[in-house]
């Protein structure tokens, strides 16, 4: 049985996507009003929800942080579950990454009659350029204060476009040839991925990801030089040592609108996206 809303995904990457609309680092005003709806959403939810500065240029963008109403877990290792809320200039960004913030707060609605000790939800920003993969993502600043803090994490959980599905065969592509032997030739399943040494966490979060859902997924672990392994938030959970798996539709591999302005909600898939936030809930609750 299906928990996750399809209605409830629907309506929030309507509202980043097309109430809002593009929303680059450049456009302050645009990601603080997200923050706002974002931050309101995780405190009718009844969690704690606290804001990080992020510097930025001339001014200052925010990460949103939520933790269960009177957590007092400072000896309890960390499950943080995270998603950036910007865009590209170009793209409205229903799947990039509307998606990914849509599904994490599905999953403190899923989880709110229950909030689980050590949980952190994050809403991170900057992710994309000309902050993508330096100290300037918001994800970043976030790992460093928990390093900084000698904060033991269990482990990361990033979501990074996770609505877009086909079933055409063909339809999904690889980094390398040869991979379309082994993994599957439709984009109908999620990803699971991360680099080497998070090997261990990422079939964790599989395994545990299957627990709660139908939807096939697919893990793979592998050194930064394959293109698209370590192309989100949890790069920077991997840079302070961190264990961290991605959970995707694998972008430019399957979506053709990556980063352009077709990325419109019209063409995500919501009730396959609701199945990954059933898993992703079981994962968060099992692990």
């Amino acid at each position: 049985m299906m928990l996750a809303d399809p209605e409830h995904l629907k309506e929030w990457v309507e509202f980043l996507a097309v109430d809002i609309g593009r929303r680059p680092a450049a456009r302050p005003d645009l990601l603080r009003k997200a923050a706002d709806r974002i931050s309101a959403e995780l405190a009718y939810f009844g969690f704690e929800v606290s804001r990080q500065p992020v510097p930025y240029r001339q001014t200052a963008h925010a990460n949103i942080i939520a933790a269960p109403p009177g957590s007092n877990d400072a000896d309890q290792p960390l499950l943080v579950v995270g998603a950036h809320y910007d865009s590209v200039s170009r793209s409205p960004g229903a799947d990039d990454n509307a998606s990914g913030i849509a599904g994490l707060l599905e999953i403190a609605r899923l989880l709110r009659a229950k909030p689980l000790p050590g949980l952190r939800l994050a809403a991170f920003c900057p992710e994309e350029p000309p902050a993508y993969r330096t100290r300037k993502m918001g994800s970043y600043v976030y790992a460093e204060s928990l390093k900084k803090a000698n904060v033991r994490l269990k482990g990361m959980i990033c979501l990074e476009m996770i609505g877009y599905f086909r079933d055409e065969p063909g339809s999904q592509s690889y980094p390398l040839p040869l991979m379309n032997t082994i993994y599957p030739k439709k984009g109908n399943f999620i990803a699971i991925v991360g680099n080497i040494p998070s090997t261990r966490w990422t079939r964790r979060v599989r395994k545990a990801f299957a627990a709660g859902t139908d939807l096939p997924a697919e893990s793979l672990n592998a050194p930064a030089i394959m293109v698209g392994i370590d192309f989100s938030d949890h790069w920077s959970f991997n840079k302070f040592g961190f264990p961290a798996a991605m959970v995707t539709d694998t972008a430019f591999y399957r979506n053709p609108h990556y980063h352009l302005a077709s990325d419109l909600p019209a063409t995500l898939d919501y009730t396959r996206m609701a199945k990954v936030v059933d898993g992703l809930a079981a994962a968060v609750r099992l692990l």
